[in-house]
């Protein structure tokens, strides 16, 4: 049995190699909770294709790998205890307080008296309020226990569960708001998602799939559907389908005038349409022809 001081408490431990290598792995990985938050919490409300969180993670895995080299637990228990776990813990600190930063419109709407929480707003208050929970309790574990700290996790860990559950069963358990209400996209950032949007549509020419989603589209920008769903049609005046349906015709324009081999049928089907009918329905609303009187337009 090994017993270790730390001030006025005492640990006590049955196999020292094995609980101070659980230990150890336990709390490196608490090192990924903080910067996992807010990244998390940054991509949903101000979503971008950098890649920034690379540079946070790669940093933080090196560190923990050169500390725990240099000064594995089984030889330096008690600068665990007085030193590590608490850089463990500000890091931790530290990107729970650059998280609230990034919600302080979603707690400025909590305090509001005339504007209402978002489903999506509460989600993440969830979120992050859970996670605070948690660091709480971990931190205070050693005037309590730490099995307080697992029974948090779990706790915090089967809500957020039952959330996503309800919410998926669409049973109402947010409050009613106004579509995109407060969520303006500012211009200068609409113009770098719509750019980024026409590179996609023009590089990896995702508009000849006949299948393809809103949300396939989002996952390619590192974007949730909602908000690229918002760019569409608030800053585009654009539904997905009218602006998936632009490309379509453009490529059915440029095949029918280089292509006379082709049926008009089979142009349609290679642009991404799955059928002859809504072909033509697209091409007439878009051109103000049929695809045969544009053709006969450009012999």
């Amino acid at each position: 049995m090994l017993a270790i001081r730390v001030g006025k408490s005492v640990f006590f431990y049955f196999n020292p190699d094995l609980s101070g290598t659980f230990l150890q792995i336990g709390i490196s990985a608490c090192s990924f909770i903080g910067p996992a938050l807010y990244f998390y919490l940054k991509s949903v409300i101000k979503p971008n294709i950098t890649k920034e969180w690379i540079y946070h993670f790669l940093f933080l895995f090196v560190g923990i790998i050169v500390i725990g080299i240099l000064y594995p637990w089984e030889h330096y228990p008690k600068l665990w205890y007085l030193y590590i776990f608490n850089i463990v813990y500000g890091i931790w600190l530290l990107y729970l307080i650059a998280s609230s930063f990034i919600l302080r419109s979603t707690f400025k709407t909590l305090f509001s008296k005339t504007k209402k929480l978002s489903g999506l707003d509460f989600w993440l208050l969830s979120v992050f309020i859970g996670n605070l929970i948690i660091f709480i309790a971990y931190k205070t574990s050693e005037y309590t226990s730490y099995i307080v700290g697992a029974l948090s996790f779990s706790f915090i860990f089967y809500l957020l569960f039952l959330l996503i559950h309800f919410n998926r069963k669409k049973i109402s358990i947010f409050s009613p708001t106004l579509k995109y209400a407060d969520k303006k996209i500012e211009v200068d950032e609409a113009k770098l998602l719509a750019n980024n949007l026409e590179y996609l549509m023009e590089s990896k020419n995702l508009y000849r799939d006949a299948n393809l989603k809103l949300q396939d589209v989002a996952k390619e920008l590192n974007m949730i559907p909602h908000r690229l769903s918002q760019l569409l049609n608030d800053n585009l005046n654009k539904s997905f389908t009218n602006y998936i349906n632009s490309y379509r015709i453009d490529e059915a324009k440029k095949l029918i005038k280089n292509n006379s081999n082709f049926t008009l049928e089979a142009i349609g089907y290679e642009c991404g349409f799955n059928s002859k009918s809504t072909f033509y329905t697209a091409f007439k609303k878009h051109s103000g022809l049929t695809p045969s009187q544009y053709k006969s337009k450009n012999k």
